[in-house]
């Protein structure tokens, strides 16, 4: 070092100066190698050789639309005031009449057309729900009422269709090939403001436990998503729809460079089912599971640490059957690794019924290959929740089955207060023996009556040392 700085002290002016010059281009060098590397377009709109996306956006932003919703919402009016409850006010004025009344409430979002000649559109399921008029407007002004084909509440996903020629659609691409540090560009309507596009990274990959959805295994991303967002489109640099934007995680309500998008293949997934029946059916396992943790490994003394422990196996379940146990710990489901039981979970939820799952099980301490062949919601009639009584009755809904040691009738596990099943007297801890004198033991008891869909029922409870019926119609 001593050397080389002898001899750069002894050049001339004009020599420094050239040497200044090259080390002034290696920054602009280096900059343009880089984007020739990262596949960006060469050329802005003037034809300067600058990166842009223009090229890329100008193909597909047609595919990306509005849409606006309305709907009904009971609200409180100026009666409702304290006030005009306070019984001195009563004396003199009376009863003052309904204190509700209804009010217009419009939501905004955004949406993808996914097919140009059936004219199907994308969106999240809380962009539509409860909407008593669906709207949607391409970027070219065009305004059309949309039919809605079939949502799906536990991912959030919903189905339209529009009466509309000359539509782009976005292609898909394959958002098992995702990787982080993949460049991600948004495009929505957030706001209200209009369309309008962001762009970013691929932040992470396979999110899940954050409680937003049912079924979770989001891509997150640093390209801003705001409300209005939803719905939108999250796509790489080749125009291919890699995701849909569908929540930010946010304490302002606005973008702080955590966004979440649903992936394209579990939205092409679910797409699949509302087309073919209006809904999704889902597959069931039929196990209680939670996360392999390194402490509950140790404690069991085992050397794996991720993966799925069965803390349960229920009664004449697809588990059962396939010969899973208590204490066994998927790690793996077909050939996908599991890192956690949503990993689980999500795999087997977007399964249909009747479909084969082969899983990698350990158990003391052995690996061994188990195939299950996958039950449906009908067939097994209960979640790692316990069984929605809803399915049962419409009365019944707010009340949670489970079955019992004792085989002495399916207990109410839950109940939610001011809900159908609370307003019909149902409470928790009561004991469901028999439903129109057929004995319900276990939940496989209850598969008839949801596929006869019995409508009147007499239902036969056990409460503490008392029995009665409640009779629903």
């Amino acid at each position: 070092m001593k050397n080389l700085t002898q001899r750069m002290t002894n050049l001339n002016p004009a020599k420094w100066l050239s040497i200044f010059a090259l080390l002034g281009l290696i920054p602009l060098f280096s900059l343009l190698w880089l984007n020739s590397q990262a596949s960006l377009p060469a050329h802005d709109s003037q034809g300067n050789s600058l990166p842009t996306l223009a090229p890329m956006l100008e193909k597909i932003t047609d595919g990306v639309v509005n849409i606006s919703t309305t709907s009904l919402k009971q609200t409180d009016n100026i009666l409702s005031h304290d006030l005009f409850n306070d019984p001195f006010f009563r004396r003199f004025f009376g009863q003052p009449p309904s204190q509700q009344q209804q009010k217009q409430q419009t939501n905004l979002g955004s949406g993808v057309i996914i097919n140009a000649k059936k004219g199907y559109v994308l969106t999240n399921n809380h962009v539509i729900e409860d909407a008593g008029n669906i709207a949607v407007t391409l970027k070219d002004g065009r305004r059309f009422d949309a039919e809605l084909i079939g949502r799906d509440e536990k991912t959030d996903i919903a189905l339209l269709k529009i009466p509309a020629q000359s539509l782009i659609a976005i292609p898909m691409a394959d958002s098992d090939k995702l990787r982080v540090g993949d460049f991600a560009v948004a495009i929505g309507n957030p706001f209200g403001l209009g369309q309008t596009v962001t762009s970013g990274i691929i932040s992470a990959l396979g999110r899940n436990n954050l409680g937003i959805e049912g079924y979770e295994d989001f891509i997150q991303t640093d390209a801003s998503i705001n409300p209005g967002n939803s719905g939108g489109a999250l796509v790489n640099l080749n125009g291919e729809l890699i995701g849909i934007n569908t929540a930010i995680l946010s304490k302002s309500g606005g973008n702080v460079g955590i966004g979440f998008a649903i992936p394209v293949n579990m939205v092409n997934s679910i797409m699949q089912q509302l087309l073919e029946h209006g809904q999704v059916k889902r597959g069931i396992l039929g196990v209680h599971i939670q996360d392999l943790t390194p402490d509950l490994a140790k404690a069991l003394n085992i050397s794996q640490t991720s993966g799925a422990i069965i803390a349960q196996v229920i009664r004449n379940s697809a588990a059962e059957k396939a010969g899973l146990k208590n204490g066994d710990i998927i790690v793996q489901a077909d050939d996908k690794a599991l890192k956690n039981a949503a990993d689980l979970r999500n795999h087997i939820g977007l399964m249909r019924p009747g479909e084969k799952v082969k899983l990698k099980v350990i158990r003391d301490n052995r690996e061994m290959l188990i195939s299950a062949k996958i039950a449906g919601e009908n067939d097994l009639a209960q979640s790692a929740g316990g069984f929605d009584a809803k399915r049962l009755h419409p009365a019944l809904e707010g009340a949670v089955l489970n079955e019992n040691s004792q085989d002495n009738g399916l207990e109410v596990s839950e109940i939610k207060r001011n809900s159908a099943a609370w307003e019909t007297g149902l409470k928790p801890g009561d004991r469901i023996i028999s439903i129109n004198r057929y004995s319900t033991n276990q939940l496989s008891d209850l598969t008839p009556l949801i596929n006869n869909k019995v409508r009147r029922m007499a239902i036969n409870i056990l409460r503490g040392n008392t029995g009665l019926f409640l009779v629903l119609n």
